[in-house]
């Protein structure tokens, strides 16, 4: 039943997603599918992996936020080469926070789940984001075919 489910959510999703530009909430549900899907978590597995996961991609989202925003706050031509080289150390310390999150995440995840899951896990970050890019493409391709 659990494998039959699963499917027809993450399609039902899909198909709300092809719909219309998808926000951030959908993108989070059509990655929810997509992981819970490649994972086959236990009901087990999946009470503890989840608020784990979750707090993960919130944290880096704000790491991502901040990091956008000091980038954008003045053009690179008009700042000073003081300004210039302080932007980019900041920019360094937000690497280095994130591989420490990185880390941190990993070693909890321990705790819950086996290895080869995590390493699943990652490859289904991947095979998402990929999955992501080729229907923007697709869609930017039928817009400009629109236009023509």
């Amino acid at each position: 039943m659990k494998t039959l489910f699963i499917p027809i959510i993450a399609l039902l999703l899909t198909v709300n997603a092809y719909a219309q530009k998808p926000s951030k909430e959908k993108m989070k549900a059509l990655k929810v599918a997509h992981i819970t899907e490649q994972l086959d978590l236990t009901a087990k597995e999946a009470q503890a992996f989840w608020p784990i996961y979750n707090a993960n991609e919130d944290k880096l989202e704000k790491l991502k936020t901040e990091s956008v925003k000091r980038r954008k706050e003045k053009k690179p031509e008009n700042l000073s080469e003081i300004e210039a080289k302080s932007l980019l150390l900041e920019m360094v310390s937000i690497e280095k926070q994130k591989c420490e999150l990185d880390e941190q995440h990993l070693i909890n995840l321990l705790k819950v789940l086996p290895a080869k899951k995590i390493i699943a896990l990652h490859q289904a970050n991947r095979s998402f984001r990929r999955k992501m890019i080729d229907e923007f493409k697709q869609r930017h391709r039928g817009e400009k075919n629109k236009k023509k």
